[in-house]
């Protein structure tokens, strides 16, 4: 996708759910690549850990040992992270401050309005609103969305999924993110273009430090 179409950039990087398969042998051969933008998604997800205790311990202690070397690989190759969190906010924030990620920053993905995360912010992190602000349920993230910084705020799509309102339940797709930026207008009673322009260029700031073909 990315060789055929110019506008289109990828990451490489092993998922939370595929630990297992992480190797770093893969993740050179794709690294390199002209159009390969950032290290991820990668990170912590404590919402389907095994029922048994110990395997439980295992599978986090597996988990943080496999998102710790992709912020290292990051760091060797210079290139953001695309972070993954879901029920591990204390625990992704601790690794991501300890390992110095701040080195090469980056997004957190699909941001869960975490106030435990907000400290990232100055650890050259940005962070990515979606579809669930347009949610009705969505009370927590409209709460904490004025408390991240304007030049951290990037709007994401997280396809298929996560479809904003009024398309919820329906496949989503890079077009649908006129309806967060609605909603981000709306809150922090900004007008939307400011909103398109602010995202923008906060995603090239963060994403063309690292590649001179953006």
């Amino acid at each position: 996708m990315a060789e055929k179409y110019e506008e289109v950039f990828f990451a490489v990087g092993i998922h939370p759910y595929d630990i297992e398969k992480y190797d770093e042998k893969i993740m050179n051969k794709y690294i390199t690549h002209p159009k390969c933008i950032a290290v991820g998604e990668c990170g912590l997800d404590y919402f389907r850990l095994p029922a048994d205790e110990e395997e439980k311990k295992q599978n986090i202690a597996k988990q943080k040992e496999v998102f710790i070397a992709q912020i290292e690989f990051a760091k060797k190759v210079k290139k953001p992270l695309i972070v993954h969190i879901r029920e591990a906010s204390n625990d992704s924030r601790q690794i991501l401050i300890d390992y110095n990620a701040k080195e090469v920053g980056g997004v957190l993905h699909c941001f869960n309005a975490s106030e435990h995360l907000l400290p990232l912010a100055e650890h050259n992190f940005y962070f990515g609103i979606g579809g669930v602000l347009t949610f009705k349920n969505a009370k927590k993230l409209v709460e904490v969305l004025p408390k991240i910084p304007k030049e951290k705020l990037l709007i994401e799509t997280d396809g298929p999924y996560l479809t904003p309102h009024p398309f919820r339940g329906k496949r989503n797709e890079p077009l649908y993110t006129i309806y967060v930026a609605d909603k981000i207008s709306e809150v922090l009673e900004t007008p939307k273009e400011e909103i398109e322009k602010l995202t923008t260029n906060n995603a090239i700031r963060l994403f063309k430090q690292f590649s001179t073909i953006i």
